[in-house]
C-alpha cells in the first residue's frame, strides 16, 4: 500500500502515525518540516488543505502542487478578508500566480465548473496550467448524473475519459459527490486508472464531523456536522431532508468574533429546510452567547424555533423531542472537541454529548 501524508483541518497524518491539527495548513516553518517528516519516513504522496489564511500569509511558497482543487467558494472568513471578492481573489491566486510560477512541475488546476467562481478562475487560468474540470454539467470532464441517496450511502453515475462508472460511495451529500468527483480527477493526474479510484470510493471512510451518525440503535437519527456557514447548513439540511424524514429538527449558533453578516442567513437555511430549530451557543468567544442569538433571530421570518443558551442543553432538548423517523442534526461545531468562551475553553465534542443524550433516554420513549 502507497504510504502518504495528510494535513489538514481534522488532524495531520504521516503514514499511520496521527498527530493533532494546530490550524487547517500549518505555519511555514511547520508545514515544510510535516513534508520532511513525510518524505524521511517513506510517504510518496501528500494532501493538504490550503486555506486561504495560508495563501495570503505566504505559509505555501516554494511548496510546488502537482495538483490543486478548486471546490467551491461561499461566504466564510469575511472577518478576515473584508469581501467575497477579495477572498475569491486570494484563493484564485494559487492557481494563477503560484502554480504557472513553479519551477519543478507544471501544476494541473481541477476545478468544479458548476460553482460560479470556479467557472471564472477556469477563465482565468494562464495557458500553462493544465485545466481538468468536474460536475454535474454536460462540459465537465468528469461529470456526474442519476444521484440516488440513502441511509446507507450515495451511488451515482460518472462519465470520465469516454467511459461510464457506477460509484457508490458509503457517504451522504452531495458535497460529498463533488468530493469524489474531485478525488477522482486528482488520482487521474498520478495515473491512477479510473476504474481502480471508482472501486477506492466504495470503502471511502467517513469524515469525523461531517455528516457523521451518532452510534445508537433507535428509531431516530442523530447527525454530527461542521457546517457553520449558511450555504454549509443549507446543503446538509437539503440533503438530510432528502432521506424523507418524519421531522428534521435542528441545533445550531454562530461562533463569536467572526463573521457577523452570516448570522441571520444561518436562521434563512434552517428556516427553510427544518421542522424545528434549536439555536443555541456554538464558541462564543470574546461575545456574549446571548448577543449573538439575537442577531441569529432576526433571520427568522414566521417559523417557530427555540432558544437555548447552553449548547449541551440544547442538544439533549433536541434528542429528547426525536420522535420514529426523525432526524436530528448538531452543526456547527463538527470534529472539534472543545468550546471556546472568552474566559475559558472546556471539553465539548458534540458526539459524545448526543450519544450520552442517547443512551439516557429511555427506550420505551423512542
Amino acid at each position: 500500500m502507497l504510504r502518504c501524508g495528510l494535513i489538514g483541518t481534522v488532524r495531520y497524518e504521516i503514514g499511520s502515525e496521527v498527530l493533532p491539527s494546530g490550524h487547517t495548513t500549518p505555519e511555514s516553518s511547520d508545514l515544510q518540516s510535516l513534508l520532511a517528516r513525510m518524505r524521511d519516513s517513506g510517504c510518496k504522496a501528500a494532501a493538504m488543505e490550503v486555506s486561504s489564511h495560508a495563501i495570503a500569509q505566504q505559509r505555501v511558497n516554494n511548496v510546488e502542487f502537482d495538483a490543486a482543487i478548486f471546490t467551491n467558494l461561499t461566504q466564510d472568513h469575511l472577518d478576515f478578508h473584508g469581501s467575497l471578492q477579495d477572498y475569491f481573489e486570494t484563493k484564485a491566486s494559487l492557481f494563477t500566480n503560484s502554480l504557472p510560477a513553479q519551477s519543478k512541475k507544471r501544476g494541473v488546476a481541477i476545478v468544479n465548473i458548476d460553482d460560479r467562481h470556479g467557472a471564472e478562475l477556469c477563465a482565468r487560468l494562464p495557458k500553462d496550467v493544465r485545466l481538468i474540470t468536474y460536475g454535474v454539467g454536460s462540459r465537465a470532464d468528469f461529470k456526474a448524473s442519476n444521484f440516488k441517496t440513502e441511509l446507507a450511502g450515495t451511488s451515482y453515475q460518472l462519465d470520465a475519459q469516454e467511459r461510464s462508472y457506477l460509484v457508490r460511495l458509503p457517504l451522504i451529500g452531495k458535497f460529498n459527490i463533488y468530493n469524489s468527483l474531485a478525488a477522482v480527477a486528482a488520482a487521474s493526474v498520478f495515473a491512477i486508472p479510473v476504474r481502480a479510484a471508482v472501486l477506492s470510493l466504495a470503502s471511502a471512510p467517513p469524515v469525523p464531523g461531517r455528516v457523521e451518525l451518532v452510534p445508537g440503535r433507535r428509531n431516530y437519527q442523530v447527525y454530527v456536522d461542521y457546517a457553520h456557514t449558511d450555504d454549509a447548513l443549507h446543503n446538509v439540511l437539503r440533503t438530510l431532508r432528502e432521506l424523507n424524514p418524519h421531522r428534521l429538527i435542528v441545533v445550531f449558533g454562530c461562533g463569536g468574533d467572526r463573521d457577523r453578516a452570516k448570522r441571520p442567513l444561518m436562521a434563512r437555511a434552517a428556516e427553510q429546510w427544518s421542522d424545528l430549530a434549536i439555536i443555541t451557543s456554538d464558541n462564543p468567544r470574546s461575545e456574549q452567547p446571548e448577543a449573538i442569538i439575537h442577531e441569529i433571530e432576526k433571520g427568522f421570518g414566521g417559523k417557530s424555533y427555540e432558544v437555548v443558551v447552553d449548547r449541551r442543553a440544547a442538544i439533549e432538548r433536541a434528542i429528547s423531542l426525536a420522535e420514529p423517523r426523525d432526524i436530528v442534526l448538531i452543526a456547527g461545531k463538527g470534529h472539534e472537541t472543545y468550546q471556546q468562551f472568552a474566559d475559558r475553553t472546556i471539553d465539548f465534542d458534540d458526539v459524545q454529548v448526543a450519544r450520552s443524550a442517547i443512551e439516557a433516554r429511555p427506550v420505551d420513549l423512542d
